[in-house]
């Protein structure tokens, strides 16, 4: 677990900043470190986030979370996993939702990489012991294909072609809203957010840039079903980029997709609107196909996921209401 300091600002102090009152009082602890602390969100202020300018007062509670001791290296665990390919040079996989690409954040088991190294005698080795064979991430809850790499060799040229956007990464959304036009192109950079530092953000001086195609594939009022490619894979992108539309990605919590969205709703469509989110506890996002040329014989190779059963459940009960309401 990760520990936990506590402070008590004494009543001497009328006011300081929060930096300076955590740098004074606080040993071992160097000052870049804690701006980062607090930057990401892990210093509190009477169980409140706050910025390092925050000026703290006689009295009040402020909680600091140290970053707990990394393992130096990850366990294999025994876990199922959807193998779509394999050979000696890399593994294609359906990543389901709920599980982590690897240990991150606390989170030292239950990852893909855990289940990756109960299945596989070698990966690849150039991110270290923490993210052996990855080569790109999904987000926890976002389903789909991922490729894998077993040598370094092919690491490097998965990796390269990445770097090209070469691959083909094409995905599928559940979103909130209709579109003006059936596609489009959002080309907008994405950095970290200003003040939450586990967000990402449209930053248009300083994020890196950010390409998404899109294309509505079915329109339900309340709803569209859309199909994206990547032509660069920022973290969360897809995400940022929809909710920069005002269409986050449906049961997105992070990125305005759940309640947020649901109370603008209209109250002839509020009601379908819980359902939706009750269908769906996650963000509505699958990674589908994944297209590659193999890193030691050149072939293209392409794969297709299907939707996970949530989101296709969801597909058809947003098709029977949309008929239900085009016939009255």
């Amino acid at each position: 677990m990760a520990k936990t300091k506590r402070l008590i600002v004494p009543s001497q102090i009328k006011r300081q900043r929060l930096d300076q009152f955590l740098a004074e009082h606080l040993r071992g602890i160097s000052r870049s470190a804690l701006k980062r602390f607090i930057e990401e969100g892990r210093v509190f202020i009477d169980a409140k986030p706050v910025k390092p300018h925050y000026q703290v007062r006689a009295g009040q509670e402020v909680k600091l979370q140290l970053v707990e001791t990394r393992p130096a290296k990850v366990s294999p665990e025994k876990t199922s996993l959807d193998v779509v390919f394999e050979d000696d040079q890399l593994l294609v996989v359906n990543k389901p939702a709920g599980m982590m690409v690897h240990p991150a954040s606390g989170v030292y088991s239950g990852t893909l990489v855990n289940a990756l190294l109960h299945h596989c005698a070698k990966l690849s080795g150039i991110h270290g012991p923490l993210r052996p064979g990855i080569v790109h991430r999904l987000d926890k809850d976002t389903t789909g294909l991922l490729m894998v790499a077993k040598t370094d060799q092919a690491h490097r040229v998965l990796a390269d072609q990445l770097q090209q956007h070469v691959i083909r990464r094409e995905y599928r959304a559940i979103v909130w809203g209709q579109f003006p036009s059936t596609e489009g192109i959002i080309d907008s950079p994405i950095g970290r957010h200003r003040t939450d530092r586990k967000r990402m953000a449209i930053r248009l001086v300083r994020g890196r840039k950010a390409m998404t195609r899109y294309r509505v594939e079915e329109e339900f009022g309340v709803c569209s079903f859309l199909s994206l490619k990547l032509e660069t894979g920022r973290t969360h992108q897809i995400r940022v980029h929809l909710a920069h539309l005002g269409h986050p990605v449906l049961g997105d919590p992070k990125y305005g997709g759940r309640r947020k969205k649901l109370a603008g709703l209209r109250q002839a469509s509020r009601k379908m609107g819980e359902e939706l989110l009750r269908l769906m506890p996650r963000q509505a996002l699958h990674a589908q196909i994944l297209g590659f040329n193999h890193p030691v014989k050149g072939k293209f190779m392409q794969f297709e996921a299907e939707l996970p059963e949530d989101m296709a459940v969801t597909l058809e009960r947003l098709r029977g209401w949309w008929r239900g309401r085009l016939s009255v």
